[in-house]
């Protein structure tokens, strides 16, 4: 018998005569010797790895501690909620007072679908019970139950849904994360997530002992760890829909802009909200100065009466268009502006006493500005100086205001003069009566408030005169707005100006928290946002600003806004990377995206672009000549020279 050795796969050589010796094939010890190389391959792609970054470990936490009712990764606080009952009815968007909480926060919602012979089979019998239960209350001669009622109508709605396929059934699960620096913080929070679910009668607990479960559970992998489900149908369900943008559209008010989220018109009036107080951020060439512009314009159509505080001319084309008056004020100008010009009396009982004192205090904010740092004993050497200068003309405790005339710088230069102790006083405020800047606030008032828009300019002062100006304007508008009480919008702007000390920046933000009394809405917009917030009081003219506008804003100046706003991670690119006039709307506890639109029309008057402002300005002329030339009319001929 002939034996096929290379077929068989057999060495020949290894053939003996008492048989067959069997050896590895060669294949077999090149696939070993392969694979032996594949490991070594994959070990040394294993130690590489093992040197390199990846993206485990720059999202990884660098610690991670497990707590019973919250998860500390790092420096952060993480807490979880659930929800585990629902009332029988709840409205649509109900999740969105959490959605939009101004909170660093994560939700997670799973759907498991139930088929629905299952629910049919167990609707069925939950009918047969109340049904049972009301068929006996009734033979017992018990009242009729309303709540077995509602529940039967209910259950018999649901199982008709459910058999026509309008409705399925599924299990919900609601969990929410939220993060927080600070343990306080993180419970403060928590105690208003529950308030608020509490208020619409949806129930939550803290996942206690299953924080980790929890923190898993909301993180976007799609594991449900805590598996804690409510039963509901499609409708309800779908009321939960998170994804809604903030509707700021009201039957009254101003347009704003657009909504960029779902192309609404933004309408709102300022003073629906618990005050009328705004204040915009924006870094230079935003379109802070425009967006401002149209809500003056449009507020004025509504009757609104605006004055306007401006420090680089930028008003006196929107103020000529309506036929607004425009102050200027400077060394050299002819309006000027008494800082001890009192309010008129209105129909208020107010005490004359009062009213001086008031005065007075407001005083010395200006004269620390304008003489600088006081001791002790000038501070009461000038209260009783300046009570002294109003005595002089009368206007003492129990005075007709109606019926006197305020003193002027000067008379108060002549107290202190016969004063002991002032010598220093007096030469430092010479400057102001006798020297360079006398001709700022040393005169009686000439300038007159009897116009639906009034714009004050301050662009001619030097620099170390405008606080003093802006501080004097802004008391003689709030003893204007005293004495008679209308709707009027305030709007300072670059008031970083004020926030630079501390007596003129004490003294808006006491404006701001009055002003709602008088129906006045105060609005202060800054280019310069560092300056502003880390003042304190810059951060409580925030707090006390229902409307909010941040447009464009710098990267240096970016964190301190998003501390401020509490913006998340998308709002803070949003600010970074906005167009003109693009931004972030807030009004009250609710925002949106906005951009701030103009009809042809409104934009001629309100633009701040020089080129298009020289454009304006040359067709303005062009068309005055032309005007001119057609009144004119043609040349008479010279008849005695015809002939």
């Amino acid at each position: 018998m002939a034996i096929d050795v290379q077929k068989k796969g057999f060495d020949a050589s290894a053939l003996t005569a008492g048989g067959v010796k069997y050896t590895k094939p060669k294949k077999e010890e090149e696939l070993k010797k392969k694979a032996e190389e594949e490991k070594v391959a994959l070990e040394e792609a294993r130690v590489y790895r093992k040197g390199i970054a990846s993206i485990k470990d720059l999202i990884a936490p660098a610690s991670m501690k497990i707590d019973p009712s919250y998860v500390r990764l790092g420096d952060v606080f993480c807490r979880t909620l659930f929800i585990v009952t629902y009332p029988r009815y709840v409205t649509v968007g109900w999740a969105s007072p959490i959605i939009n909480l101004s909170a660093q926060l994560d939700i997670a919602m799973f759907f498991y679908p139930i088929k629905a012979d299952v629910i049919l089979k167990e609707l069925k019998r939950k009918v047969g019970v109340v049904e049972a239960q009301i068929t006996m209350d009734a033979e017992a001669g018990k009242p009729r139950d309303p709540a077995s009622e509602t529940a039967l109508r209910d259950i018999e709605q649901l199982r008709d849904d459910l058999t026509q396929g309008i409705e399925h059934f599924f299990q919900f699960g609601f969990y929410c994360t939220f993060y927080s620096t600070d343990v306080e913080e993180l419970n403060r929070l928590s105690n208003q997530v529950e308030t608020t679910f509490g208020s619409m009668l949806i129930y939550t607990k803290r996942a206690y002992y299953q924080a980790e479960q929890g923190f898993n559970a909301t993180m976007p992998l799609g594991n449900d760890e805590l598996m804690i489900t409510f039963n509901m149908s499609t409708s309800p369900i779908a009321s939960s829909f998170p994804f809604t943008s903030a509707e700021l559209t009201s039957d009254q008010g101003i347009l704003y802009g657009v909504n960029r989220h779902n192309n609404s018109l933004i309408i709102f009036d300022r003073f629906s909200l618990q005050n009328g107080n705004a204040v915009i951020f924006a870094t230079s060439g935003a379109g802070k100065s425009y967006a401002i512009k149209l809500e003056i314009l449009r507020s004025l159509m509504l009757g609104t009466e605006v004055i306007v505080i401006d420090p680089e001319m930028e008003y006196k084309h929107l103020s000529d268009a309506v036929g607004g008056t425009y102050i200027n004020i400077s060394l050299a100008s002819s309006a000027k502006i008494n800082p001890f010009d009192l309010p008129k009396p209105s129909g208020e009982a107010v005490s004359t006493e009062d009213v001086i004192r008031s005065a007075v205090i407001i005083l010395k904010g200006l004269l620390r500005l304008m003489l600088g740092k006081l001791t002790v004993q000038e501070d009461s050497i000038l209260d009783r100086a300046l009570l002294e200068t109003y005595a002089k003309k009368d206007i003492v405790a129990g005075a007709d205001l109606s019926a006197v005339e305020p003193p002027i710088l000067q008379d108060f230069q002549d107290i202190l003069e016969g004063m002991q102790g002032t010598e220093d006083l007096v030469v430092r405020l010479r400057k102001y009566t006798e020297g360079t800047f006398s001709g700022l606030l040393n005169s009686p008032t000439t300038v007159n408030m009897d116009n639906i828009l009034v714009i004050f300019s301050v662009r001619d002062l030097e620099d170390e005169l405008r606080p003093m100006a802006i501080y004097t304007i802004i008391n003689y508008i709030w003893n204007t707005v005293r004495s008679e009480r209308k709707k009027r919008i305030l709007v300072i702007d670059e008031a970083w100006w004020l926030m630079q000390h501390e007596d003129s920046a004490k003294f808006i933000f006491a404006l701001v928290k009055r002003c709602r009394k008088y129906y006045l809405g105060v609005t202060t917009i800054t280019q310069d946002v560092n300056d502003f917030l880390t003042s304190p009081y810059g951060q409580a003219i925030v707090t006390n600003s229902s409307l909010q506008l941040l447009l464009r804003q710098s990267p240096a100046s970016i964190d301190l806004i998003a501390k401020t706003f509490l913006l998340t991670q998308s709002e803070k690119y949003l600010l970074l990377e906005s167009g003109r006039g693009e931004g972030i709307f807030f009004a009250g506890d609710k925002h949106a995206a906005i951009q701030v639109v103009a009809s042809y029309a409104e934009d001629q008057i309100v633009t701040t672009d020089p080129k298009q402002l020289l454009k304006i300005e040359q067709e303005k002329r062009e068309f005055e000549k032309a005007l001119g030339e057609e009144r004119e009319g043609p040349a008479a001929p010279d008849i005695e020279a015809g002939k």
